[in-house]
């Protein structure tokens, strides 16, 4: 059974296409909607500030203040300005956590009972220092009623935050909510638009996180690769760039060995490794892009990240497939053994990949968590697990039934290097549990890339033409005898057998046969030297080198044959 990489290609696509019709692109640092009080909540973003140092001071050289500034706007008066919040989590959790009420006019009040304390207001609670409240929509042209110091806003803005963390990093949480403070008894409630408005308003938001001032980006060069990141996903721009350098080695490496080199393990891992590199330059157009505007562009990076994961599994069936013989032992491998392979791998593939949609889409973002503690997070270690269970399991059937030393070498040391590849994942996802989610990002990011970087390193090192006929029976353009030598392997007349031991046939034994037959015992390793030889004497017998199961010729020559 022949691979065929122009079917896989076309249904990537397909599939990719499909995906993205049925996406919707989401919002980075820089945000820009309209929100209808019918709606009564919309959580905005998620957005990590780093550590402010000591000696910052805002609008210098030194300012690592974090910014939140835009405009709000309605094109409909409000009787009642409704509520913008910017909270760290310790206050939002229970204003989240109490939106749901059935009453809406009871969820205003539990949102906000906490926040009276602590929130300043210059009517209900002027001794108050935290200013986490905007009342919206503001006066087009004219500053939020809530900025009492126009210095600190950003030019061209209604509203300014200026974050100050000096101990860590901290995430904020900016959220809409259909609530109001009446100023004179302080007491929260719904606004009803259906009490002062035939249709529900809306309010328009054009709003900008970042990490420094953004009157001072042209005299820093640094900052623009920190700017419009949130803390948790800072450097990464820098880490695609590595490997992107890596990638644009590799592949033309890749491409010039596999047409030196025609097989489909190699058209397989080329395959691969072409997946992986549209995927960093998908992602890292997506993040440069991201760097300048604050929102580059979703559909590139859901893009790449179908192909990262389509590349992870593709190069999983590589090594399944070189686990079960395939170019190692044996020069194909059954259509039933294809079969059972396609079996598991497809369905993990497609898990693969509900995975990172429903962790898209049903994962809360308030939550800390990753992709990885969730229940499809865990099926997919579990499944990953079990994959390697069965890669051991082939590894150990096809070392029992090889005896070449130098092949059995090489599957050692493929099996270890393969195995650390395996099981790296479930260990770095146990691990991550434990790390603060303002890391966890980079960190799963960094070690997940790096070590497939360097498998396909490793691979593509293994399956060079000079070095990969020394144990995988590959071929390269200049070999003529590899389809002869399939047909060999085919032939209903060959005998396989377990030993290497020297066979000898007498003439007797085949006294119906008016020509004189002649048995020749060769190992794959024999049959593939004499192949690029262009033929094969007639010894009257030859003894195998050892290796993988003898083929016995019968006949005085392969030119016979």
């Amino acid at each position: 059974m022949r691979f065929s990489g122009r079917w896989i290609r076309a249904g990537l696509v397909l599939f990719v296409v499909g995906l993205l019709g049925g996406s919707q692109p989401s919002d980075g640092a820089h945000l820009r909607g309209s929100f209808r009080v019918d709606q009564f909540f919309r959580f905005l973003i998620k957005f990590g500030f780093q550590k402010t140092e000591k000696h910052s001071q805002q609008n210098t050289e030194s300012d690592t203040f974090g910014y939140i500034y835009g405009n709000v706007t309605s094109r409909v008066n409000l009787t009642f300005p409704i509520t913008l919040a910017v909270l760290d989590k310790h206050n939002f959790l229970e204003y989240y956590s109490n939106r749901n009420n059935f009453d809406q006019d009871v969820a205003c009040q539990r949102m906000f009972d906490k926040l009276d304390k602590v929130a300043f207001n210059n009517k209900c609670n002027k001794g108050a220092e935290a200013d986490y409240l905007r009342r919206i929509p503001c006066e087009r042209g004219k500053l939020c009623v809530d900025e009492d110091t126009p210095a600190n806003v950003v030019a061209g803005n209604q509203f300014t935050y200026v974050i100050s963390d000096p101990n860590v990093p901290r995430f904020w949480y900016i959220s809409m909510v259909a609530c109001y403070q009446n100023q004179t008894t302080c007491q929260w409630h719904y606004y009803d638009y259906r009490k002062f408005h035939a249709h529900p308003p809306e309010i328009d938001y054009d709003i900008q996180l970042v990490n420094g001032n953004p009157n001072r980006q042209s005299a820093s060069f640094f900052n623009p690769l920190l700017f419009h990141f949130s803390f948790d996903q800072q450097n990464t721009l820098e880490m695609y760039l590595i490997f992107f350098v890596i990638y644009l080695v590799m592949v033309p490496l890749q491409i010039y060995a596999v047409r030196l080199q025609k097989h489909p393990v190699t058209r397989l891992f080329t395959i691969s490794l072409l997946l992986e590199f549209i995927s960093v330059c998908l992602l890292l157009t997506h993040t440069v892009r991201y760097a300048m505007n604050g929102v580059g562009n979703e559909n590139l990076a859901i893009t790449g990240d179908i192909f990262d994961i389509f590349s992870r599994t593709s190069f999983m069936l590589i090594l399944l497939l070189l686990a079960k013989g395939w170019a190692v032992t044996r020069l194909q491998i059954s259509v039933s053994s294809w079969i059972l392979l396609m079996v598991i791998w497809i369905p993990y593939c497609a898990i693969h990949v509900l995975l990172y949609i429903w962790n898209r889409t049903e994962v809360d973002i308030i939550s800390d968590i990753d992709e990885y503690q969730t229940w499809p997070g865990w099926l997919v270690l579990a499944c990953r697990s079990t994959m390697m269970l069965w890669f051991l399991w082939e590894l150990r059937i096809t070392m029992k039934y090889e005896h070449s030393t130098q092949k059995l070498d090489f599957l050692l040391h493929f099996g270890a290097s393969s195995l650390v590849w395996f099981i790296y994942l479930p260990i770095v996802a146990l691990i991550a549990v434990n790390v603060n989610p303002l890391w966890r990002y980079k960190l799963l990011l960094g070690i997940t890339n790096s070590a497939d970087c360097l498998a396909y390193c490793v691979m593509m090192g293994l399956l060079w033409p000079n070095r990969a006929g020394q144990y995988l029976l590959l071929t390269g353009s200049h070999y003529t005898g590899m389809d002869e030598l399939d047909e060999f392997n085919e032939a209903p007349h060959i005998v396989h057998r377990d030993s290497d031991s020297v066979l000898r046939v007498s003439d007797d034994d085949y006294q119906d046969n008016d020509d004189e037959i002649e048995t020749l015992v060769l190992s794959t390793d024999d049959l593939l030297s004499a192949g690029n030889n262009g033929g094969i004497e007639s010894p009257p017998t030859v003894v195998s080198s050892g290796g993988s199961k003898p083929l016995i010729l019968n006949g005085r020559s392969r030119n016979h044959l």
